[in-house]
């Protein structure tokens, strides 16, 4: 199966505590315009003086090497006093660098214990990756059902990697019931975000008639969006279930794979 924890995030808080908010948002329009110098001479003294947002984006400077040599070191320090202060987004990004190793030694536990205490901020991010650690055994006891609640929790907040691996847990019967419509579900909901193996999982869905009636058409549509999205399986499949289609079936599966991407996947043929 399919399974991974997310790189770092790199989306920059924009808000800070009001008495140095004219100086923050300096910071960030000088970011937004590739002046990372002036970025980092802004946040510098906010995030020393205990502003956790900007402790929180000197991490993503040092951890992306803008502005300033990357250095995962500063990075996982900044971090940390982030998080210490109760950041969500600076608990999930430490909890990664020890995940990864990075600028830290190597520790699952510690991973999880920075997980948990972002994922118990309703930070979806953060719950996807616990529930990896779970999913895989890392530093927590292998537990499907644990990985299943906070694969949900992330996925019902719109998150789409934690919606295919929920479908993935569905679709295998792994810490819940075995339930194909279940996993069709929230392979859709995935697919329609984008995510490539989720349209091609979801082509399999309607191929096989597995939680929905079989249907050539719309299975030929999933893994002809599947193949442009960058899944070689799903341009392989979409040959496959081809051989078994009329002309025009092909033609119409086609056309439906055109507007369903043209619609930014609102209009996919249903």
């Amino acid at each position: 199966m399919h399974r991974f924890i997310l790189a770092l995030s790199c989306i920059l808080i924009m808000l800070a505590a009001p008495i140095s908010a004219q100086d923050f948002q300096k910071g960030y329009e000088a970011y937004q315009n590739g002046d990372y110098a002036t970025a980092l001479k802004e946040w510098t003294p906010l995030a020393e003086g205990g502003n956790s947002d900007a402790r929180y984006n000197l991490g993503l400077m040092y951890y992306n090497g803008w502005g300033v040599p990357q250095d995962y070191k500063e990075a996982a320090k900044w971090y940390r006093l982030g998080a210490e202060q109760g950041d969500a987004d600076a608990q999930n990004n430490l909890g990664a660098m020890y995940d990864h190793g990075q600028g830290v030694p190597q520790d699952d536990k510690e991973a999880v214990r920075w997980y948990r205490l972002a994922a118990e901020q309703d930070y979806a991010n953060a719950q996807f990756n616990l529930g990896v650690m779970y999913d895989e055994g890392e530093g927590v006891p292998q537990d499907d059902k644990e990985a299943v609640r906070w694969y949900r929790l992330a996925a019902e907040r719109g998150y789409v990697n934690a919606q295919y691996n929920l479908a993935l847990m569905y679709d295998h019967g792994e810490g819940v019931p075995q339930d194909d419509k279940e996993a069709v579900k929230w392979y859709r909901l995935a697919a329609e975000q984008g995510y490539a193996d989720a349209q091609l999982n979801l082509g399999a869905m309607y191929y096989n008639g597995q939680g929905v009636l079989a249907d050539f058409v719309t299975a030929h549509m999933w893994f002809n969006i599947a193949g442009a999205d960058g899944n070689e399986i799903g341009a392989d499949n979409r040959e496959i279930v081809a051989k078994e289609m009329t002309p025009e079936d092909i033609s119409k599966a086609e056309a439906m794979a055109t507007v369903c991407m043209n619609s930014n996947y609102e209009k996919c043929g249903y």
